[in-house]
C-alpha cells in the first residue's frame, strides 16, 4: 500500500564541492616574491641546474606552453624569459593545512586528495551558506581575502563529477555540473578526460570505438566488464554520473593504521629479478597512497603465499619513517630474501606500509642516519629519492597512471599492467589526464 503523500520523503542529491588550487606551488612562491606577478614562473627541484623537471608553473607561463612534469630545458626553449624558483615544500605543506582549515567553516566533511585538491561534502550547509555554488564563491573569495591564493571549484552531486567541475573551467572559477546539464557539459569529451581514466584504459577503449564520455556512458555495461574487468563496470557508472562514494570526514584520514597492496601472479614467480619487478610494482602503489595521504611508516610487513597456499609474514623497523619508494623496496626485498628460498615459487606477494605516522610530524634521527650511514650521506640520499617520487607523482596526476614507470616493469609477463595502478577509487592516487606511456629508471 503506497504511503500518504504527507508520508513520502523524496530524496535529496547531495551537495559535493572539489576544491582545486590554482598553480599552488607557483602562487605560493609569488607570495614572498610579488615583484614576478607579471613574469612567466615555474617552481622545479634545482633551478641552478640546467635538468630537472617542472613541478608547477604560473598563468603566464602557461600561456608559452610551458607544462608540469616537462624538463627545464624544454620549457626554456619554449619561454625563454621564464624564471625559475626553487621549490620550498615545507611552506606549501603549511598553505595546505591553512586552506583546509577554512575548508572546515563551511563543513566537517573535508577529503583531501592531494595537498593542493579536497573534496567538500556541504549537503548540510545551505542554511547557513547557500547552495553549491554560493558556497563555492564564498569559498574562493575567503582564500582570496585571507591568503592570497586562488582555486577552482566544482559542484556536482557527486565526487568525479565535482573533480571534472574544477577541472573545467581555471582559473579562479566555480562550475556547477547537475542532473540537467553533465551529458552536455562532460559526454562530449573524450574518453581519457573522465576521471579515472588513464592512458592505458583510454587507449583500449579507443581500440574498441569508444572515445568520448557520452559513448562510454551508452556502453553496454557488461561489454565494458568484459573487456577491462570491474573498472569496466565503475567506468560506467562513473560516465553516468551514478558514483556514490561518500566524501570522508577530516579525522578519518588520521585513523589510516596500514596501507597495503598485494597481488596474486598471473604465473609462479621465482628469483630475485622477477621477484623485484613484483615487489617494485607494490611498493611504489603503497608508497604513492602514504604521500597521497601525508603519512610515513616506520615498518614494512610483507606476506608472502606459495603455490600450496601456504602464506608467512615478516616485518622490520626502519631506521626513519619513510614514504620513499625505493626505501620500502629495499625493505621489503630485505625480508623476502631473508625468508624465502631464490628458486622458491610465489603465486602472491603483498607489501605493507604500518606504524603509520603524519608526515609533517617531527623525527629524532640517528647520529649515524639510516641503516648507519652517515646523516650527510643519508640525507642526500633521502632527498634525491623524495625529489623523484613527487616528481612521479606530478606527472602520474597530471597525465595518467600510465604515463611513467618503472623500467623493471615494463613488458613483464607475470601479470603486472604498467598502464594502471590499483587506486582506481575516489580515495586513490588516481589519473586525470593523457599523455605517451613511458617509463622511469632509477
Amino acid at each position: 500500500m503506497a504511503a500518504p503523500p504527507s508520508l513520502v520523503v523524496k530524496s535529496m542529491d547531495r551537495v559535493i564541492l572539489h576544491c582545486d588550487m590554482n598553480a599552488f606551488y607557483a602562487s605560493v612562491e609569488l607570495l614572498a616574491r610579488p615583484e614576478l606577478a607579471e613574469r612567466p614562473v615555474a617552481v622545479c627541484g634545482d633551478p641552478a641546474a640546467r635538468h630537472g623537471i617542472i613541478l608547477a608553473k604560473n598563468e603566464r607561463a602557461k600561456a608559452f606552453g610551458v607544462s608540469t612534469a616537462e624538463t627545464v630545458w624544454s620549457a626554456r626553449r619554449k619561454c625563454p624569459e621564464l624564471v625559475l624558483l626553487g621549490a620550498h615544500h615545507e611552506k606549501y605543506r603549511e598553505y595546505s593545512r591553512l586552506v583546509n582549515d577554512i575548508y572546515c567553516r563551511f563543513t566537517d566533511m573535508v577529503e583531501p586528495f592531494s595537498i593542493d585538491e579536497s573534496w567538500l561534502d556541504v549537503t548540510g550547509s545551505g542554511l547557513l551558506f547557500g547552495d553549491g555554488r554560493a558556497i563555492g564563491d564564498r569559498i574562493r573569495e575567503t582564500v582570496r581575502g585571507e591568503l592570497g591564493l586562488t582555486l577552482s571549484v566544482g559542484v556536482s552531486f557527486n565526487k568525479v563529477f565535482a573533480k571534472m567541475g574544477s577541472e573545467y573551467k581555471k582559473p579562479d572559477a566555480t562550475t556547477v555540473i547537475d542532473r540537467g546539464n553533465y551529458r552536455e557539459l562532460l559526454w562530449p569529451l573524450p574518453v581519457g578526460a573522465l576521471f579515472f581514466v588513464g592512458a592505458a584504459t583510454a587507449a583500449k577503449l579507443a581500440g574498441k570505438g569508444v572515445r568520448t564520455i557520452g559513448r562510454l556512458a551508452s556502453c553496454d555495461r557488461n561489454a565494458l566488464v568484459s573487456w577491462l574487468g570491474k573498472q569496466g563496470g565503475m567506468l560506467h557508472d562513473y560516465a553516468n554520473g551514478a558514483d556514490e562514494s561518500p566524501v570522508r570526514l577530516a579525522e578519518e584520514r588520521r585513523r589510516i593504521k596500514s596501507v597495503g597492496n598485494g597481488i596474486t601472479f598471473k604465473r609462479d614467480i621465482r628469483g630475485a629479478d622477477e621477484i623485484r619487478t613484483g615487489v617494485t610494482a607494490l611498493s611504489d602503489t603503497v608508497a604513492g597512497r602514504l604521500r597521497k595521504y601525508g603519512l610515513k611508516c616506520h615498518s614494512v610487513k610483507v606476506d608472502i603465499k606459495d603455490p600450496y597456499f601456504k602464506t608467512i609474514s615478516r616485518q622490520k623497523q626502519l631506521a626513519v619513517a619513510t614514504d620513499i619508494t625505493e626505501e620500502i623496496i629495499a625493505a621489503a626485498m630485505d625480508l623476502i630474501a631473508r625468508a624465502w628460498g631464490k628458486d622458491e615459487p610465489i603465486r602472491l606477494i603483498t607489501v605493507t606500509a604500518c606504524n603509520l605516522r603524519g608526515g609533517d610530524e617531527v623525527e629524532q634521527l640517528s647520529f649515524f642516519g639510516a641503516d648507519g650511514v652517515t646523516p650527510d650521506a643519508a640525507g642526500t640520499g633521502r632527498a634525491r629519492g623524495e625529489r623523484i617520487d613527487r616528481a612521479l607523482d606530478g606527472i602520474r596526476r597530471r597525465y595518467g597512471d600510465g604515463a611513467v614507470t618503472f623500467g623493471s616493469i615494463l613488458h613483464n609477463d607475470i601479470g603486472i599492467d604498467p598502464g594502471e595502478r590499483s587506486d582506481a577509487a575516489p580515495d586513490g592516487n588516481a589519473p586525470d589526464g593523457n599523455a605517451p606511456s613511458g617509463s622511469f629508471f632509477p
